[in-house]
């Protein structure tokens, strides 16, 4: 199933499942997950059929993507009647009709090609197909829908804070085709806790900081995922720029406890940054660790046209993690364990 070939893969999975605050919540209930053959959304759905395997915890999982033969291929091997896959495309209204108590909507444009050849797109995923989402949620009185957002709505942050706590506004140019992503995420987040605040649903956001692992998708070019792939094969990673910009990254394995820890214990209609101060490094400084990881080398070039479109304006995304923990949750991974776990994975080792 996925990738539980790999014992690191596994053991990972397990951890997590370890992370989770107050996961006894989730034991008997149904949880759909929206996107669940991308990167954030097949993770949990992995971490949540181990931890039927793990606590006998009867959990339900409805997984949605665009794709069934996408679904299919990510969860081959899954025997179980606890995983139903669904053929759904967030920006039309459901053609379900079931209860779920609980919906993680994890489908969204999450990497710069997208943003720059499907703008409007990107824009109807987060905000229609929310819409679409809620709508389904109270209808069939879901108990608790859990928006994954991004550390993208900060935009443009003050790069004299130390990193961006939950309050913080930033600046996103709106007359930016790039802002496609961080103002309908933003948008999308004000969706929700007015559903909360006019319909009385239970909602909850999360702003995940850059997130990476082995069971990123193919068609994902995100600057860590294109560096692992060189590194994977022997190629020299390219930087086109001087990689300056500080990022928080998190392994996939910190994020997934992270979400799941606010589903079952974040205050409604809050949100909840997730990452580690352990885990704070530059592009370059990431670039370096995949290459030493990987014994290759780090080499700078210019842009091209298209590179230079795909460009983020964002110079620091830094995200405090301290309310996040006052939910009794902390991150494991440093960036080198990471990186190291994600080659791993992907080797076959």
């Amino acid at each position: 199933m996925g990738f539980l070939n790999s014992k690191t893969y596994a053991d990972d999975l397990r951890g997590a499942v370890e992370n989770v605050a107050d996961a006894a919540k989730l034991f008997g209930s149904s949880v759909m997950i929206t996107g669940a053959a991308g990167l954030i959304g097949s993770y949990l759905t992995d971490m949540l059929l181990m931890m039927n395997k793990l606590m006998q915890s009867e959990i339900t999982v409805y997984a949605l993507d665009l794709s069934l033969e996408r679904l299919r291929a990510r969860f081959e091997g899954a025997d179980t009647d606890k995983l139903v896959l669904i053929e759904s495309n967030v920006n039309e209204k459901p053609e379900f009709d079931f209860d779920a108590d609980f919906i993680i909507h994890a489908a969204s444009n999450a990497f710069p090609a997208a943003f720059n050849s499907d703008p409007v797109g990107t824009i109807m995923s987060n905000i229609g197909g929310t819409k679409y989402l809620l709508d389904h949620a109270l209808a069939h009185k879901t108990k608790r829908f859990l928006y994954i957002s991004s550390g993208e709505v900060y935009g443009q942050g003050d790069l004299s804070l130390e990193s961006f706590n939950e309050s913080y506004g930033g600046y996103v140019d709106p007359t930016s085709v790039r802002s496609c992503y961080p103002n309908s995420k933003r948008c999308a987040e004000t969706l929700c806790v007015s559903y909360m605040k006019q319909f009385g649903l239970d909602t909850v956001i999360v702003r995940p900081s850059h997130t990476y692992g082995a069971n990123a998708t193919k068609n994902d070019n995100r600057a860590n995922v294109q560096f692992v792939n060189n590194a994977l094969a022997g190629e020299d990673i390219v930087l086109t720029s001087a990689g300056t910009q500080e990022r928080s990254y998190t392994y996939i394995a910190d994020t997934a406890s992270a979400i799941l820890t606010v589903l079952t214990k974040g205050i409604g209609g809050e949100a909840y940054n997730i990452a580690t101060p352990i885990s704070r490094t530059t592009i370059a400084g990431l670039a370096h660790t995949i290459a030493a990881a990987a014994g290759v080398n780090v080499v700078f070039t210019d842009p091209d046209e298209v590179q230079k479109a795909q460009l983020t304006p964002i110079a620091k995304q830094v995200l405090d993690s301290s309310k996040l923990e006052g939910l009794g949750w902390k991150g494991r991974y440093t960036v080198d364990e990471g990186i190291a776990h994600t080659l791993a994975i992907l080797r076959g080792e």
